[in-house]
């Protein structure tokens, strides 16, 4: 190091920011040429030395992690006494917590009251008709936004009556109901406990990011293994995938609230439970809602992948049609899927935007005025209940009404195979030779020595000793397990994902950032596609290009662009409109002032949504494995398959460390950036 150096740039006490004699450049470029030389030439020196430890990492060396966590559990059901009897004990409370409400919301949406068991049950009342569904959900959507949202809740219902997808439909909602008050409750309550005892937030810090990261199907293993296969357990799974975001959201709502209102509280004489539910949490009510509105949408995407564990509804259509690849089929369940996540996504985004003026202008007028919407839908519920017991079509959409599409869409999937079989597979082609198959030579080559030193030499670049430790530690329990191999598929695969998603997302957000008009277009696409449910994106695109990796990186691709468009596009608008005038007097053009100007200024925020991206790209990657993909997610697969327990949670956690290495250095490569912005 320089003398100038030294004096200009003070070390910082326990912290080593790599070698900084040697640019950044320099470091990055030698970092890749010696990683590409292990990776080529990996088994020569494997063959040189006679050291095959060096390739895979031995078997004698790998702890028993999955047969012991698979021993743990058995032990804890079946041999434990005190513990087995209360696990087992707390298991049947949830069950039946659960259980209860979700067969009286069946009863409700499905199959109305039973007497009697199987065959021989007899209906004592009917379920609500889809008449009365349909009004309920159009008197919601007026009462929260307005007459547009009331039009567009009807349209929804009606396409799933018209279209023959209303009785998985009420099964799937059947499973919303009963999650999502249990989710949200359940967050609001641990988040509120960690808002009150900072030392609960320091333990569920880490427990949310763990549950963050793992993969879906992770859940379903454990779950299954406590619960058996059911409903019940597909709603267990859900209502512990959804509650994440709700804690988060309410330990940022809470603390968002102004201290002058909780000191007003204190003032009025409130007791602590009075300040919390009389002030801080109306308070705090739009961003709780918001945090609802994020319930609903992963408990949607859950359920439909519980269905493999016996859920049941639109996503166990979904999965049968992907099994006997009936393209009709996948594509009528999968929109029917996307036109109730499209009804409950924008319910819930108007009751968290619901305004003040708006609940005073509903409010007016006497009672049956202010309750109107209510007593026409117990009306609608009522008078429809009675004309359908003389008229069948009332409460059931007649089958001979029905418009199915299945034959049309599977005619359009076989007329683009048809004829654009060649432009499909060249273009499958050139990306498969030229970019796919490379780079996943290139990853699964490297050795695990090497591999475990070079993560941890990036973390210490990018965020010092603590981080590299952090680094090391978690790539580390990766080799231990001896998937290090479905690692590197699992990053490969992620990583060509996000790259091609930033490539595409980036200009697409910038060009929305450019005026009014191309945002609301953007707006409404990226709406869209964070709307739709995971399981959707492989429906097209297995139909389309069948299975394997090239079929799961469009389908990671697709999923994961929003964040990449969402980030760029704030960035731009976000660029201080004086540095922008700035430029324009240097006489910069608009290409010298994004490539010079703006885009270096937002790389923090590109960064951030990289790391989103990242993360998504790692949800949906495990969610590819019915795709034919061989990595981690597979792993998980094939352990829910099998009810392996020990085998999920270990395949599982292996992608949550991927996931927390990627988010902690790209995190700290944007406060990096952000540090040295703001010091220059």
């Amino acid at each position: 190091m320089s003398v100038s150096e030294t004096s200009a740039t003070p070390p910082a006490p326990r912290r080593w920011q790599g070698v900084p004699s040697v640019p950044g450049w320099a470091f990055w470029v030698v970092l890749l040429g010696v990683t590409w030389a292990a990776s080529h030439y990996a088994m020569d020196i494997y063959k040189a030395l006679d050291a095959r430890w060096i390739i895979r990492f031995p078997a004698a060396w790998q702890p028993d992690f999955e047969g012991r966590i698979s021993a743990g559990m058995k032990w804890l059901l079946e041999e434990a006494e005190l513990f087995g009897i209360l696990f087992r004990d707390v298991t049947r409370a949830i069950a039946r917590l659960i259980e209860i409400p979700y067969d009286l919301a069946v009863d409700l949406l499905v199959t109305g009251v039973l007497q009697g068991q199987g065959q021989q049950a007899q209906q004592v009342l009917p379920p609500l008709s889809w008449i009365a569904v349909t009004y309920i959900f159009c008197a919601l959507g007026h009462y929260a936004k307005g007459w547009r949202l009331a039009a567009l809740m009807g349209a929804c219902f009606l396409y799933l009556a018209v279209f023959g997808q209303w009785a998985s439909a009420m099964l799937t909602l059947a499973s919303v109901l009963i999650a999502v008050p249990l989710a949200a409750v359940g967050g609001l309550l641990l988040g509120i406990l960690a808002f009150r005892v900072p030392m609960a937030e320091r333990i569920l810090r880490p427990v949310l990011d763990l549950m963050q990261t793992v993969p879906i199907f992770a859940y379903l293993v454990p779950i299954l293994f406590m619960f058996g296969f059911g409903p019940v357990a597909a709603l267990a799974a859900t209502v512990i995938y959804a509650m994440p975001p709700m804690i988060r959201v309410t330990i940022v709502a809470l603390r968002g609230v102004p201290e002058e209102l909780g000191e007003l509280g204190v003032m009025v004489g409130a007791t602590s439970g009075q300040q919390m539910w009389k002030v801080l949490v109306p308070a705090a009510r739009p961003t709780l809602m918001v945090g609802l509105n994020q319930v609903i949408m992963l408990t949607l995407n859950m359920v439909i992948i519980a269905s493999m564990i016996g859920a049941g509804g639109l996503g166990y259509d979904v999965l049968t049609a992907l099994r006997r690849l009936d393209i009709g089929g996948g594509v009528e369940a999968g929109l029917a899927i996307v036109v109730l996540a499209i009804a409950l996504d924008r319910l819930s985004q108007a009751f968290s935007a619901r305004t003040v003026t708006l609940r005073a202008s509903q409010s007016r007028g006497g009672w049956a005025m202010r309750h109107r919407w209510l007593l026409s839908s117990l009306a609608v519920v009522l008078v429809t209940a009675l004309i359908g017991l003389a008229l069948p079509w009332v409460q059931t959409y007649p089958k001979a009404a029905v418009i199915s599409t299945g034959q049309i869409w599977a005619d359009a999937i076989g007329y683009i195979n048809v004829n654009y079989f060649d432009t499909l597979d060249a273009i499958k082609t050139v990306l498969l030779t030229w970019v796919l198959l490379p780079v996943r030579q290139f990853f699964t080559g490297i050795p695990w020595p090497w591999g475990l030193a070079a993560i941890t030499l990036i973390g210490a670049r990018v965020g010092g000793w603590r981080l590299a430790a952090l680094v090391f530690a978690l790539t580390g329990l990766v080799v231990l397990t001896g998937l290090w191999t479905k690692a590197m598929m699992t990053v490969y695969l992620c990583g060509v994902s996000v790259v091609i998603a930033s490539i595409i997302g980036i200009p697409i957000g910038i060009l929305a950032a450019r005026n009014e008009m191309s945002n609301r277009v953007v707006g409404v696409f990226i709406d869209t596609l964070q709307t739709l449910p995971s399981f959707v994106y492989l429906i097209p695109v297995v139909m389309l290009f069948r299975v394997g990796d090239f079929s799961a990186m469009i389908a990671i691709v697709a999923y994961a662009l929003a964040p990449a468009v969402r980030y760029a596009a704030h960035g731009i608008r976000s660029v201080d409109p004086q540095i922008v005038e700035a430029g324009i007097v240097s006489g910069c053009t608009p290409w010298q002032m994004l490539r010079r100007i703006k885009l270096p200024i937002i790389a923090p925020e590109l960064l951030l949504g990289l790391n989103q991206t990242v993360m998504l790209a790692l949800s949906m990657l495990v969610i590819t494995a019915l795709v034919g993909t061989r990595d981690l997610g597979q792993e998980v697969y094939i352990a829910l398959t099998k009810a392996n327990v020990g085998q999920g949670i270990v395949a599982g956690l292996a992608v949550a460390f991927i996931a927390i290495i990627a988010d902690r250095l790209l995190e700290a490569a944007a406060r990096r950036m952000r540090n040295r912005a703001g010091g220059a």
